[in-house]
């Protein structure tokens, strides 16, 4: 369990270990986990020293990200790969973790946009969303049947799922970490948006070609999101919908994953079935 980005408090990071060594996990926490430099959980080096620890580590299977916030591309900047990359294990998270998603996918290793501490757990009680996550690094494939929604497209497709926190996405465009998303399937979550933002966003994926030759697309939450003073006009639904209305791949929306419980995992760089039909949304990963 390691801290790559924002401050995270102890508690909350103790209780999720517990948790894990009761489901008979064997669990360490990076030593700089609880640090603080500004408005992260310890410098970009301190950070980075703890996920190298990790994932050169043979012994390591898995590795739980502490929380989001800000700080993970500072933190891969600093990072040696070598080693992981001929040893791959599970690197888990979702948020500001979207940086390591989109290295992994272009390295074609697959990953989990899955719960992290702070979604262990609800008023006291252990999450569905975890006990999901449990069985998949058990080994249990993952198939989802969601309700339809008025804005979906139908129809069936298959492909790599990619994606993530669309201004995280937003933000790599240009750099080595953005991706082609030619055939594959993108999946967009947010949350604390102002709504002419999230158009901006998805304007620049539209109009940088990243939408026409998707195999389909998933939409999780957008949780939280603003007016402006003068306001946009349109939902964070409506906005993807339009952006994506010229083409002809299937689109979800309504898939229970982001900022919000329940956040099922889901497998990135991985492949994915989808079938939208006007009664339900089937998901599965691997099939």
């Amino acid at each position: 369990m390691v801290s790559v980005a924002g401050k995270v408090g102890r508690e909350i990071v103790e209780a999720a270990k517990e948790l894990l060594e009761a489901e008979k996990f064997v669990v360490e926490i990076g030593p700089h986990s609880f640090g603080g430099f500004h408005m992260f959980s310890g410098t970009d080096e301190e950070r980075a020293h703890d996920l190298q620890l990790a994932l050169d580590d043979p012994g390591i299977r898995a590795i739980f990200f502490n929380r989001g916030g800000y700080g993970s591309l500072r933190t891969i900047l600093q990072l040696d790969w070598t080693t992981f990359v001929l040893h791959p294990k599970w690197l888990i998270g979702f948020s500001d973790i979207t940086v390591f998603h989109a290295y992994l996918s272009n390295q074609n290793i697959t990953s989990i946009h899955g719960v992290m501490p702070s979604f262990f757990f609800d008023n006291g009680q252990r999450t569905e969303s975890l006990d999901v996550m449990l069985d998949l690094l058990r080994g249990k494939a993952l198939k989802y049947k969601i309700p339809p929604h008025d804005f979906n497209r139908l129809g069936s497709a298959r492909g790599v799922l990619v994606g993530g926190n669309l201004s995280l996405l937003y933000s790599l465009r240009g750099t080595p970490l953005d991706q082609s998303l030619d055939g594959k399937v993108l999946f967009l979550e947010d949350i604390a948006e102002y709504d002419y933002h999230l158009d901006r966003m998805m304007m620049n994926l539209k109009f940088g070609g990243l939408l026409a030759n998707l195999a389909g697309l998933v939409v999780g939450y957008f949780t939280d999101t603003k007016a402006s003073s003068a306001a946009f006009g349109s939902t964070s639904a409506e906005i993807i919908r339009d952006a994506v209305s010229g083409y002809g791949y299937p689109v979800v929306f309504g898939f229970p994953a982001g900022h919000e419980l329940p956040n099922f995992p889901l497998l990135m760089g991985g492949e994915l079935l989808l079938e939208v039909t006007k009664d339900s949304v089937g998901i599965s990963q691997p099939f």
